[in-house]
C-alpha cells in the first residue's frame, strides 16, 4: 500500500459517513522506520509524522528539518516527565498526556516557554494494566484538572486492546470527549482507521500501511 492509497481510502470513508476529509489528519507513523522510507514519504510532499520516543525523534528529525520545510511532528508514545522539556521543543502535538504529574510538568514548562504544543489526553479505554492512559472513570476529572492548568487540551487519544472490537472503544472515547466539550479524537491505526473515521476520528495514526512493516532493531 502507499500514501496515495491511504489518503484515497480516508477520503472515501469520510465521504461515506458524511464527513469532510479535510477534517481528518493523517499522522504517518515513522517510529523505527528506516530513514530512507521516511525520506521517500517526505519527498512525496507529506509533512505530518508520528514518533514514539523523544530520543529517537531527536536523532532522526533535525537533519530532515534542515532539508524539508513545514514538518509537523506528533508524539504518540508514552512521555516521561524528565523528557517533557525536550518533547515540547520537538513536537507540535503530544497525544499521550495521561497523569497529573506529567500535566503539571507540562504546565510549568509552558509558563516558562510562553507556549505549549497541542495536547491530547490518553484514555486507557480497555483498562489494560500494562497500557498507559487514565482510566475512563477518571477521565472527566483529569480533563478538568488539565484545563484548569490552562493546558491546550485538543482532544482524547486511545489504543484499543488488540483482541477486542475497536469500534466499542472508539465510541467510548467519542462519548467522553463530547461530554467534556472536546473535538479532537486521536484514534485508529493501520488495521482499523476506517472504523475510527466512522466513529468521528480527527487524527489517525498509520504506519505500516504507508511505510511497510516496521524494522525492529
Amino acid at each position: 500500500m502507499s500514501l496515495v492509497d491511504i489518503t484515497t481510502r480516508i477520503s472515501a470513508c469520510a465521504q461515506a459517513h458524511g464527513r469532510d476529509p479535510s477534517d481528518i489528519t493523517l499522522i504517518a507513523v515513522s517510529k523505527v522506520q528506516p530513514a530512507e522510507r521516511v525520506e521517500a514519504v517526505l519527498t512525496q510532499g507529506y509533512r505530518i509524522f508520528g514518533e514514539n520516543r523523544v530520543q529517537e525523534a531527536q536523532g532522526r528529525w533535525p537533519a530532515f528539518q534542515a532539508q524539508f520545510d513545514g514538518i509537523d511532528l506528533h508524539l504518540i508514545g508514552p512521555l516521561q516527565t524528565n523528557k517533557a522539556r525536550q518533547a515540547m521543543e520537538m513536537f507540535g502535538t503530544i497525544h499521550t498526556v495521561d497523569r497529573s504529574k506529567l500535566a503539571k510538568t507540562l504546565a510549568r514548562l509552558a509558563q516558562e516557554r510562553g507556549d505549549c504544543p497541542g495536547l491530547f489526553i490518553q484514555v486507557n479505554t480497555g483498562e489494560e494494566p500494562q497500557k498507559a492512559g487514565c482510566l475512563p472513570s477518571e477521565a472527566d476529572g483529569f480533563i478538568a484538572e488539565a484545563k484548569a492548568m490552562d493546558l491546550p487540551v485538543r482532544g482524547l487519544m486511545c489504543i484499543p486492546p488488540v483482541e477486542e472490537e475497536p469500534s466499542l472503544h472508539f465510541a467510548l472515547l467519542a462519548k467522553i470527549a463530547a461530554r467534556n466539550g472536546l473535538d479532537g479524537l486521536s484514534m485508529g491505526m493501520s488495521a482499523d482507521f476506517e472504523t475510527a473515521i466512522a466513529q468521528g476520528a480527527t487524527h489517525i495514526r498509520v504506519g505500516s500501511a504507508i511505510f511497510g512493516e516496521r524494522a525492529h532493531s
